[in-house]
């Protein structure tokens, strides 16, 4: 957490695809928060990603790295691009930005929550019955483990490997953050590892059947990355904090947004000990870009825990009620409601005002808009 303070600097990453477009809501909805509260947020809009490799040759340049760490907290859309993507001999990718932004920053910390719309239950891929209650908090680490570990190929090109390593350190601190998470609410975590096959798993049982002795309070169960896999699907309502290592928190954090209906609604926060940055769990999408289609939910949402870790509850707050009285009202794009479905800019501007006037009901904020548009034309 930050400490309060009348003007905030936040670092704009929008990046490639639709990031620009879900970044630019996020942003109406921050704008929202300053009028209503009497906030100051200082935005400071730099290059990243593909559209940074495009400009400067690389995705993450020194001017990205010095905006961000002089930041009170980054916000950031989308990263990749297919002409990256689709070439595996590429030197250069969008990704690597992404890994040396959360190294420089320190942001070991994932949190990505679940939240199941009790409005949008019907359009869940799994059984109504199933996602009843379901409310999960996903600690993913972020710095280390197979993605950050040294990487050989051989000269012929036909032997390669990825070296994953974890320190009890780079454990126990994001182990503390998910106990401590989990005494807040439903005081249940689940280790989610592969300790009767890798050693970096067993160091990970080892660390947190260490730690949890500190935490009586809260129950420790552990779990296997195949079978926590299969219970996400089966009863997903079993977990409460689920913590895990780098490519585990990866896969399961995305099988986990299928389940609320679609990956635009899910935020996520990455923190580490002096700095954090928030973006939508979902990719750059760039079948979209540029369509008016993409889900900026995710990204409001985003912005709503960012608030949390200046806490600034009340901001938080009256963000996430603004959304749910969108995603109530079915105010949803195609990804949610195909039939009668609305713009990005529109689900972004209608959640901005109900942000900066709880009062306003949503006919009110529809009318708000129309005036606005007569304005303008």
């Amino acid at each position: 957490m930050k400490a309060r303070k009348d003007i905030y600097q936040i670092a704009v990453l929008s990046g490639d695809g639709i990031g620009p477009e879900i970044v630019e809501q996020a942003v109406r909805t921050l704008k929202a928060i300053e009028t209503r509260f009497g906030h100051t947020f200082q935005l400071n809009y730099v290059d990243f990603g593909a559209v940074s490799i495009d400009h400067n040759g690389i995705p993450f340049t020194d001017q990205a790295r010095n905006t961000c760490l002089a930041s009170d907290a980054v916000l950031l859309g989308a990263i990749g691009d297919p002409k990256y993507d689709n070439d595996p001999t590429i030197k250069v990718r969008p990704e690597q930005g992404l890994l040396q932004l959360r190294k420089d920053l320190g942001l070991y910390s994932n949190i990505r929550p679940l939240k199941i719309y009790d409005s949008l239950k019907e359009i869940s891929p799994l059984k109504m019955e199933r996602i009843e209650n379901v409310d999960i908090e996903m600690y993913r680490e972020l710095t280390g483990g197979i993605y950050f570990g040294e990487k050989s190929l051989n000269e012929e090109g036909t032997i390669a490997s990825d070296l994953c390593t974890y320190s009890v350190m780079e454990i126990e601190r994001i182990a503390i953050k998910a106990f401590e998470a989990a005494q807040k609410r439903s005081k249940k975590i689940t280790l989610v590892d592969k300790a009767n096959v890798l050693e970096t798993s067993r160091l990970w049982r080892k660390v947190v059947q260490r730690l949890s002795v500190n935490y009586l309070d809260v129950e420790t169960k552990y779990m296997f990355i195949d079978n926590a896999a299969m219970q996400l699907i089966v009863n997903p309502s079993q977990f409460d904090v689920i913590l895990t290592e780098n490519l585990f928190g990866d896969i399961l954090s995305d099988e986990a947004s299928v389940i609320s209906g679609s990956i635009g609604l899910l935020p996520s926060a990455s923190i580490g000990d002096n700095h954090a940055l928030f973006e939508p769990i979902h990719g750059s999408y760039p079948e979209a870009k540029g369509k008016g289609i993409a889900n900026p939910i995710a990204t409001i949402l985003s912005v709503a825990m960012m608030m949390d870790y200046f806490d600034l509850a009340e901001e938080a707050e009256v963000i996430r009620v603004a959304v749910e009285q969108v995603v109530n009202a079915k105010i949803l794009t195609p990804d949610l409601n195909e039939r009668d479905c609305f713009s990005t800019q529109l689900v972004g501007e209608i959640i901005s005002y109900l942000v900066e006037d709880s009062s306003l009901s949503i006919e009110c904020s529809f009318e708000k808009m129309r005036s606005s548009l007569l304005t303008i034309i």
